[in-house]
C-alpha cells in the first residue's frame, strides 16, 4: 500500500476501465436512431436497441468501478466530440447520479431484457438491479448519505426474480457451493444462482486474464495440483495470506474453504516465494464430472460470476442490519440458506453446526463481513467491504503484509481511493489529484 501516481498496475487498471467506457460509448454513438434509420431494417434497428441497452449497462458498471476504485475522474459519453477533448472532472457524488440514473432508467427500459430472459452472458434487469443493491449498499461511503432501504429493496427484486442457491454437489468433484465455479458452470445447476456471467471458453472465447489467471496463477509446478485445478501448468504466482484461511475455523465442514496447502506454509515470510502461502482452489477448470477442460494450451472454461443471488442474500442481511427496512427474520435465514449450503446441509433445514442467530444482523457485528468473505472470496469485494466496514486502511483490522510489513500495520486514510494516472493528469488540465497523492 505505497502505490503513488505513477504506479503502471494503476495506470492499468485505470485505463481498462476508461477503454471500456469509449467503446460503450462509440457504440451507443454509432447506433443512435437516426444512424440506425439509415442503415438497417426495422427488425435489425430493433435487436440493436436493445444491444444499446447492454452497452449502457456495461458502461454504468465501468463508472461504478471508477467511484469505487478512483472516487473521482473524466466524465464522458456518446455526447462528447471524438479526437482532441479534454473531459470534464466528475466527483463521486456526480459519478454516483449518473449511475444511478442509468440503472433506474435501465430497468424501467423495455428494450432492456426481463430477468432470466436474455441470451446466456448477456445482462438484463435482473443484473441492473443486483448492481443497484451494491450501489446503495456502499451508498453511505461514495456519497455521506446512507441508502439501506433502497438496498433491500434492490437486492430483494433480484432474490425474487427466480435465481437459487445451488444445492445439487457435483458428486465427489465438488461441493454445491464448489460447482458454481467449475469449468462447466455455464451447464449445469450452477446456472440458477448466477445473475451475470463473464463467459469463457477454452476454445471460444479465451483470455491470459480473467479466470484463466485466477486458475492458472494460483497453482504451483505440483502435478497433483495442476490436476486438481484441470491444467497441466501452474504460473505460481497467486497466494493467500494465513488471514483468509483462518476465517475458516473447520474447513472439514465448511465447503468454502477449499486451500492447497502440500508443500506450503501458511505463514508468509518472503514475498518473493510461491512456497509460502496457500493456493487457492476455489475457481477449477474441470467438469462437474471430472474431466480436465485445460486442452493443450490451458486456457480456462470457467465463466466468472460477477453477480450471484448469494451476494444479494448477504446485501440484503447487511442493509437490514444496519437499519434498512426490511424483514429481520427473512435476512437471517438468508445467511442461514448460504451457511447450511457451506456446510453440505439442506437450506431449508435448520441446523444447529451451521445457523447463526440474530446477533449477527447487529449493527456493531463484523459477522457478515466474515461471512462474505467465506462466500465470496476472489470475486472482487473484499476491498469495497472492508472500505464499508471501515477496516481498509486503520488497525482496527490488519492482515500479514499491510501496508508492506509482514505483521501487517495502518496506513494512511488516503489510501482509500487509488490516485488518478499522473499519465492523464499530464494531458487534461481538468483533471484534480486525489488528496494525498
Amino acid at each position: 500500500m505505497n502505490w503513488n501516481a505513477s504506479n503502471i498496475l494503476i495506470r492499468g487498471l485505470y485505463s481498462r476501465i476508461f477503454y471500456e467506457i469509449s467503446i460503450c460509448n462509440e457504440f451507443l454513438r454509432e447506433s443512435a436512431d437516426d444512424k440506425l434509420s439509415a442503415r438497417l431494417s426495422a427488425d435489425d434497428a430493433a435487436t440493436v436497441r436493445k444491444f444499446r441497452t447492454e452497452a449502457r449497462f456495461l458502461r454504468a458498471v465501468a463508472y461504478m468501478h471508477a467511484m469505487d476504485l478512483f472516487g473521482n475522474g473524466p466524465f464522458v459519453t456518446e455526447n462528447d466530440p471524438v479526437g482532441f477533448f479534454q473531459p470534464p472532472y466528475y466527483t463521486r457524488s456526480q459519478y454516483f447520479t449518473f449511475v444511478e440514473k442509468e440503472l433506474t432508467e435501465l430497468a424501467a427500459d423495455a428494450n432492456f431484457a426481463d430477468p432470466r430472459t436474455n441470451e446466456y452472458g448477456r445482462v438484463d434487469k435482473a443484473a441492473a438491479w443486483g448492481m443497484l443493491a451494491r450501489l446503495y449498499l456502499n451508498a453511505q461511503v461514495y456519497t455521506g448519505t446512507a441508502r439501506y432501504n433502497d438496498a433491500v429493496v434492490q437486492a430483494k427484486r433480484v432474490i425474487d426474480a427466480g435465481y437459487k442457491l445451488t444445492e445439487a454437489p457435483a458428486g465427489k468433484v465438488a461441493s454445491a457451493y464448489g460447482r458454481v465455479f467449475l469449468g462447466d458452470n455455464d451447464a449445469t445447476v450452477a446456472r440458477t444462482e448466477v445473475i451475470w456471467p463473464v463467459v469463457f471458453d477454452v476454445n471460444t472465447t479465451r483470455s491470459y486474464g480473467g479466470t484463466t489467471f485466477l486458475v492458472n496463477g494460483s497453482t504451483g509446478a505440483a502435478a497433483d495440483w495442476q490436476r486438481k485445478v484441470g491444467q497441466s501448468t501452474g504460473w505460481q504466482g497467486l497466494r493467500t495470506t494465513s488471514a483468509l484461511f483462518n476465517l475458516f475455523p473447520d474447513t472439514a465442514l465448511d465447503r468454502r474453504g477449499r486451500f492447497w496447502t502440500q508443500g506450503q506454509t501458511l505463514q508468509i515470510n518472503d514475498l518473493k516465494q510461491f512456497s509460502q502461502g496457500l493456493g487457492v482452489l476455489k475457481f477449477r477448470n474441470i467438469s462437474s464430472g471430472g474431466e480436465a477442460l485445460g486442452g493443450s494450451q490451458n486456457f480456462s472454461s470457467v465463466d466468472f460470476p460477477m453477480i450471484r443471488v448469494a451476494e444479494m442474500m448477504l446485501i440484503y442481511a447487511e442493509a437490514v442490519g444496519r437499519g434498512g427496512s426490511g424483514d429481520a427474520n427473512l435476512a437471517l435465514g438468508y445467511v442461514n440458506q448460504i451457511r447450511r449450503r457451506a456446510f453440505g446441509l439442506p437450506t431449508t433445514t435448520p441446523s444447529p453446526v451451521a445457523d447463526v442467530t440474530s446477533q449477527v444482523l447487529a449493527p456493531n457485528s463484523t459477522f457478515l463481513l466474515d461471512e462474505r468473505a467465506r462466500e465470496l472470496h476472489w470475486e472482487g469485494h473484499r476491498r469495497t467491504d472492508l472500505i464499508r466496514y471501515d477496516r481498509f486502511v486503520t488497525a482496527a483490522y490488519v492482515w500479514p503484509w499491510k501496508g508492506g510489513v509482514a505483521a501487517g500495520r495502518a496506513v494512511e486514510t488516503f489510501r482509500k481511493l487509488y490516485p488518478i494516472p499522473a499519465a492523464d493528469l499530464s494531458v487534461n488540465q481538468n483533471l484534480k489529484q486525489n488528496e494525498g497523492y
